[in-house]
């Protein structure tokens, strides 16, 4: 049993919030080009995704970033989403057919591949790949 002092901590994300100005057409964009699971809930449109629907090997990162980054694109974007694929390759093409905006780099590391795409609201989106092994590292 957990004592008073292990309590009030944070267990993962919840959810991530923000504002669109056309949550309707931005939810369906989603839907239709990357398979996301919309649902209505008044004028807000969102998902919940179960932490057993995701692939082995993946996680949630919580990141701060410096204010300066250029890790976002642009200056004025204050946050950025990453989302899970299943195939990293099929989802940029999924994206440049639906109209997205695929920027050109790419990056592969032991924890999986990354592409970023831009959203019609103009947010960066990175799109994370998990690898379907963890290789083991030497010491």
């Amino acid at each position: 049993m957990m004592g008073d002092e292990a309590k009030g901590r944070v267990l993962g994300v919840g959810g991530i919030f923000f504002r669109s100005p056309d949550p309707a057409h931005l939810a369906a964009w989603y839907r239709d080009t990357l398979g996301l699971a919309v649902e209505s809930w008044g004028t807000t449109q969102g998902t919940s995704f179960s932490p057993e629907a995701m692939p082995p090997n993946s996680f949630t990162v919580w990141s701060a970033f410096a204010s300066d980054t250029e890790y976002f694109g642009d200056p004025g974007q204050s946050f950025m989403i990453n989302l899970v694929v299943d195939n990293l390759d099929a989802a940029l093409a999924k994206v440049r057919a639906g109209g997205g905006e695929v920027l050109p780099q790419k990056e592969e590391h032991d924890f999986g591949h990354f592409g970023w795409i831009v959203d019609p609201d103009g947010n960066r989106v990175e799109l994370w790949e998990p690898p379907v092994q963890i290789p083991e590292h030497s010491e």
